[in-house]
């Protein structure tokens, strides 16, 4: 199985080196944005237009969503692991035993 900076590092090497930092950060804020889109529009062909749901063409997309969010990463220089536990670390803290609706609608920033 792949580790988080393995992706991040190999992800990295199919990106526009051309583009400064930020240039680098805008391209993968635009393009998480623009996949993740492209992710929404499968479920609304789903659920509205009658097309198959095809997880497999959830998995590509998913797949470049996590591309632009290593770019993203690379581009203010954190590694990829890093974000991932920060975010383990504050769902833990605001849910620690498991999501609960009232902890939700009660939670502390």
């Amino acid at each position: 199985m792949m580790k988080a900076d393995e992706y991040q590092y190999l992800a990295y090497k199919t990106a526009n080196k051309g583009l400064g930092h930020y240039d680098q950060l805008r391209n993968a804020v635009y393009g998480l944005n623009g996949e993740a889109g492209e992710v929404i529009d499968l479920l609304k062909k789903h659920e509205f237009q009658g097309h198959d749901l095809d997880y497999n063409d959830i998995i590509k997309e998913l797949g470049d969503v996590a591309w632009y969010l290593a770019l993203a990463c690379t581009a203010i220089g954190v590694p990829l692991s890093a974000v991932l536990q920060q975010n383990i670390d504050k769902l833990k803290a605001r849910y620690p035993d498991g999501f609960k609706t009232v902890d939700s609608v009660n939670r502390k920033e």
